[in-house]
């Protein structure tokens, strides 16, 4: 009977629909000579990709000085740089304007990732020569 319960339980499984996970980007809109830019570049940008949240969220640069690519939906127009927009699958769920400073910035991405259920780890951050 166990032998049975199992057979039929692993048919039910493979004829469910595989659920494919959601493309995650955060994408930077940025342009030359934006000093706000640069300080994310300097202070945030060595160490995003190192993050969980980085991991979460890879990052995608966008110069707003080009047409925004084809394969993004923004729910608005970007007027400042940088602007930190979060996407799922090419659409637009969240969206940070300017840069509040590294103090701030990890706060309120973490606030993006919570509101739209994405998972990140925070133990992820390495410290180069941490040894």
């Amino acid at each position: 009977m166990t032998s049975l319960f199992v057979f039929v339980a692993m048919g039910v499984l493979a004829t469910l629909p595989v659920v494919a996970r959601a493309d995650t980007v955060m994408m930077m809109a940025e342009k030359p000579g934006c000093i706000w830019c640069a300080a994310w570049n300097r202070e945030i940008g060595p160490i995003y990709g190192k993050t969980g949240e980085g991991a979460a969220a890879p990052l995608r640069r966008v110069d707003i000085s080009d047409p925004i690519p084809a394969d993004i939906t923004l729910a608005r127009a970007i007027n400042f740089t940088p602007t930190f927009v979060l996407l799922i699958d090419g659409v637009e769920v969240s969206r940070l304007e300017g840069y509040p400073g590294e103090d701030f910035f990890w706060g309120l991405f973490a606030m993006m990732l919570d509101r739209n259920d994405i998972p990140y780890n925070v133990e992820t951050a390495t410290e180069p020569n941490s040894q």
